[in-house]
């Protein structure tokens, strides 16, 4: 306690900044045309209505639902609730910054890389658009299936050690269905003999969030069949299909209002986009599985982050809160490694995301936004997967002398039990 007394402060103060910026309202936001009936129905106790208006991210609504019945106590109207509904995401953006920093610590690395760390993952911009736009639980989904990759990855723990990646794992898939990608790196990580009781884990926490959605024929069936259906009209320019399609009528967004430079979406793009990243997926943990039967730890991050920025690639939803997941499993794999210079690739791809996604939108053309997208994503998905199938040919996180498999570095360690510097 004493040791991460200042850090878990530090995120603290980090989160409530966040909240303060991006929780003002949610007006014209996501939240209110796809949660807000469900959350206000939850609050004055109807479990049925809430059932029955469950959005396809239902599960996530489940999960939170104890936060929704808080404001109650000191009569909170819907603003209140909608705070507190967010509340558990800051939560999980701040353990996840707070465990990293402790290892980095542990293990010797400056205070800046530290803070740089921290701060990526409780005042991240990336974080903020999510805010604004009412997807906080892009955050929980995130925080969780690294949480499990790192957990399933730690050498004690014992037999609770599946049991507990895998309810993190399934959590992660019933609050997100995205949170499938994870399956693969999480799994992997495991001795082959604890796998199963991962994998069973998985399923059973993730059915006990969404059986009583799953029984309902409301908005939550309504809105996942949605996810897999070709007729689907939206196609936004940060992703793989952009230019395929073509100038015609004028695009109207949610609320009607005109989106002018954006492209209509070809007939084939809404049938294949989200199977295409399920199975991209299953053939790069394939592949991985292939090379390597078991992962380390910071192999599963970075397959990790691999599939989820092929995500991002390969789904013509793509928004700018998708690649937040990406950014924070990115991040996790930068920190595990042996460098001890700040996470500079996860905040540069911060950068890149918030400017692409978000700045670019009032200042450019939609077909420069996706150019300029596909100029910094697919380069940086080659490295990653060169990075995780190739090793020796992509040498930045990698120094002279260090383990191939594990990053170790041989050190010297004094007769009082310090570690020694050396060049």
């Amino acid at each position: 306690m004493r040791e991460n007394a200042l850090c878990a402060l530090m995120a603290a103060f980090g989160s409530a900044a966040l909240a303060w910026l991006g929780l003002y309202g949610f007006a014209w936001n996501d939240y209110e045309t796809e949660a807000r009936p469900a959350v206000e129905a939850l609050a004055h106790g109807h479990l049925g209505e809430f059932v029955r208006l469950a959005p396809a991210y239902g599960g996530s609504l489940v999960e939170r639902a104890p936060f929704a019945l808080v404001p109650g106590l000191w009569g909170g109207g819907a603003l209140a609730v909608y705070r507190m509904m967010v509340l558990p995401c800051l939560l999980a953006g701040a353990v996840l910054g707070v465990w990293l920093v402790a290892r980095m610590r542990r293990e010797g690395r400056p205070p800046l890389a530290r803070g740089v760390t921290l701060a990526l993952c409780v005042a991240n911009p990336v974080m903020l658009c999510a805010l604004e736009l009412g997807h906080a639980e892009e955050l929980l989904g995130a925080s969780l299936c690294i949480g499990a990759v790192l957990v399933a990855a730690r050498a004690s723990g014992g037999a609770g050690r599946p049991l507990l990646a895998g309810v993190m794992l399934g959590l992660a898939i019933a609050n997100k269905e995205w949170a499938l990608l994870a399956t693969g790196p999480v799994l992997l990580v495991l001795p082959a003999r604890q796998r199963l009781t991962c994998l069973l884990a998985a399923g059973a926490s993730a059915g006990a969030v969404l059986a009583p959605l799953l029984l309902s024929s409301g908005g939550f069936l309504a809105g996942t069949r949605a996810l897999a259906t070709p007729s689907s009209v939206i196609f936004q320019p940060w992703q793989l299909f952009w230019f395929f399609g073509h100038h015609g009528a004028t695009v109207h967004g949610a609320f009607g209002a005109a989106k002018p430079g954006f492209r209509m979406a070809p007939e084939w793009s809404g049938a294949i986009s989200h199977p295409l990243v399920l199975a991209v997926g299953a053939a790069i943990t394939a592949a991985t599985w292939l090379r390597s039967r078991r992962l380390t730890e910071r192999d599963a991050l970075l397959a990790l982050a691999l599939l989820l920025m092929v995500r991002c690639l390969l789904d013509t939803w793509d928004v700018v809160y998708y690649p937040l997941p990406f950014i924070l499993a990115l991040l996790a794999w930068e920190v595990r490694g042996p460098l001890r210079r700040p996470p500079l690739l996860a905040l540069a791809s911060s950068a890149l995301v918030w400017v692409n996604l978000h700045w670019m939108t009032e200042h450019t053309s939609p077909d420069a936004q996706a150019a300029f997208f596909l100029v910094w994503s697919l380069p940086l998905s080659a490295w990653l997967g060169l990075c995780l199938f190739a090793p020796g040919r992509a040498t930045l996180g990698r120094r002279h002398g260090a383990d191939p498999r594990t990053g170790a570095q041989e050190t010297t360690v004094s007769s009082l039990g310090r570690l020694v510097s050396t060049s």
